[in-house]
């Protein structure tokens, strides 16, 4: 699986699409998450739609450029059952607290398997997506490039996963400070007043030397120690082309379907075999 997001929230939103999603497919998608073609994106009510710019295909009658309306939003937990994991997740210390510094942790799942649920998806019932393109499978490749800019969302923000399963993060949070420990925590974090420090100067002053010895023209020039004879080689990088593998299989310039790296790759096997003969 190619890491399409930083955060592990993230890679686990893409690894559940994966397992029911053909790659081919998905590999065209990641072609679909950028903004060159995303043209309006927007999650309301723990709902994704986006406005996705589709191909001319002259050959199937595509003249022009085809926009299409994608949709993508996970199945929603119950009240009864939020308040079930609510109550659990009240239980534990160390869980109130990063939730209400707007951090997940880690654990957060078992809170939610304690009553048989996931806040992450896991399977194809934990989606429903739509697109309004031709494609009679789902998801098609506009579909998947949503669920890739969607996963970039979650690493920004990974109380949009709270939201698209039902609670926002303002109820949830409101929810916790009610409990024992919440109230605790809560008032413990307001009391923190941190006072800005003093600084005289945002930047460094020089500081004057007195010199001992004034040196000649030459010493002034060239130093006082001799340059190295010779430059010692740097160590070749641990990873080949790096520069280019950093950009990823579908940097913003790259506006193809097929992957850049593999498209780099390629035309740097041709230029090797077309000039070996000068080698």
């Amino acid at each position: 699986m190619a890491k399409h997001s930083r955060t592990w929230w993230g890679q686990k939103f893409i690894s559940a699409l994966e397992s029911f999603t053909d790659s081919g497919r998905l590999q065209r998608g990641r072609a679909y998450s950028g903004d060159s073609r995303i043209i309006h994106f927007t999650i309301t009510k723990g709902i994704a739609t986006a406005t996705i710019r589709g191909n001319v295909n002259p050959y199937f009658g595509v003249y022009k450029e085809p926009l299409y309306g994608t949709e993508v939003k996970m199945t929603a937990i119950a009240a009864k059952d939020w308040t079930k994991i609510i109550a659990n997740m009240s239980s534990k210390a160390s869980v109130v607290a990063r939730l209400l510094l707007n951090e997940v942790p880690e654990n957060i799942e078992d809170s939610f398997t304690a009553v048989g649920k996931h806040l992450l998806p896991y399977s194809r019932k934990d989606f429903y997506t739509d697109c309004s393109c031709p494609d009679y499978s789902n998801p098609c490749k506009h579909i998947a490039g949503l669920c890739y800019r969607l996963s970039s969302e979650l690493d920004q923000d990974p109380f949009l996963l709270f939201e698209m399963r039902g609670i926002s993060k303002e109820d949830l949070q409101a929810e916790l400070i009610k409990s024992p420990l919440g109230k605790a925590l809560a008032s413990e974090l307001g009391d923190r007043t941190l006072q800005p420090d003093v600084a005289t100067s945002y930047f460094t002053k020089p500081q004057t030397e007195t010199i001992k010895e004034i040196p000649t023209l030459k010493q002034f020039w060239q130093g006082q120690k001799r340059l190295p004879q010779a430059i010692p080689f740097a160590a070749p990088a641990s990873v080949s082309a790096i520069v280019i593998k950093k950009q990823g299989d579908n940097p913003a310039f790259w506006h193809k379907d097929n992957s850049f790296v593999e498209t780099m790759e390629e035309l740097s096997i041709r230029v090797r075999t077309k000039n070996s003969s000068l080698l």
